[in-house]
């Protein structure tokens, strides 16, 4: 099997020159959108990778952005830019610094604005969300699902679990593609100190509650995701392709992908 991968990196000093250093410009590249860096930072990296060749996703915080002003703003500029793809999530801000609160309104207007041109992926969470309840994620992306590309999958560290999770949007009438949000080859210490501030703390804590699996995760130096993606290419089908959460060490990618069946795209 195939997997086409695409790079998730976050938009922090100096790795604009790690990723042009490193990864192939053929490389599709996801450009976050954290709250304390909001969406300027995420959208001049994003800029400045698409005008060097890569194709580029950047993350839209629907709670970081400040007005539909705003928004129209960003939509120009990825225009400019030769972005043609969003990945619009709710954010974890814990107030919204604008009219938007939720991703629905911000996918509503980036489809009025692009005459539904522009692609958008939303989030899907295999092992629940800490602050929303299962029945109201699904109906979310029931009401998203028409305005939308694709699914992007939490970080899991269980490919039983995601593979559930896209049978169970299939029976639900979800029909995106979905994209198995996966960890990269990371330290282990780096893994714990980031999970609570790229949003993957309740992953660890399910991980904590289940013996083996977090040996296997936590108990070395490094984590890798090897043989996770060997269980996701168990069930052909399910899933579209992988997501992988860099944590920015964009060096490691091509060594942990050099002997599998995958392409960056």
């Amino acid at each position: 099997m195939m997997f086409p991968v695409r790079i998730e990196i976050i938009p922090s000093e100096g790795i604009v020159e790690q990723v042009q250093a490193r990864v192939p410009r053929t490389t599709t590249l996801s450009v976050t959108c954290l709250p304390h860096h909001g969406i300027e930072r995420t959208m001049r990296t994003a800029i400045e990778l698409s005008d060097d060749g890569y194709t580029v996703v950047p993350h839209l915080a629907a709670r970081s952005i400040r007005s539909r002003a705003e928004l129209t703003g960003i939509v120009r500029a990825c225009d400019a830019a030769g972005i043609r793809e969003v990945f619009v999530i709710g954010g974890d801000r814990k107030q919204a610094a604008g009219n938007y609160d939720s991703a629905l309104p911000v996918l509503e207007d980036i489809a009025q604005y692009t005459g539904g041109l522009m692609l958008a992926g939303v989030a899907g969470y295999p092992e629940g969300h800490p602050a929303v309840s299962p029945l109201d994620l699904l109906d979310g992306l029931l009401a998203k699902q028409h305005l939308a590309s694709h699914v992007v999958t939490q970080m899991c560290f269980d490919a039983g679990k995601i593979h559930d999770y896209a049978a169970l949007l299939r029976r639900e009438g979800v029909d995106l593609p979905v994209w198995a949000g996966v960890a990269g080859s990371v330290p282990r210490t780096k893994l714990v100190a980031l999970a609570t501030q790229i949003g993957v703390g309740s992953s660890l804590k399910f991980l904590s509650r289940k013996g083996p699996l977090v040996r296997n995760l936590l108990g070395g130096d490094r984590y890798s995701p090897d043989s996770l993606i060997t269980g996701l290419e168990t069930q052909p089908g399910s899933i579209t392709g992988i997501h992988l959460y860099s944590f920015n060490n964009v060096g490691a990618v091509p060594t942990l992908l050099g002997n599998r069946t995958v392409v960056l795209r």
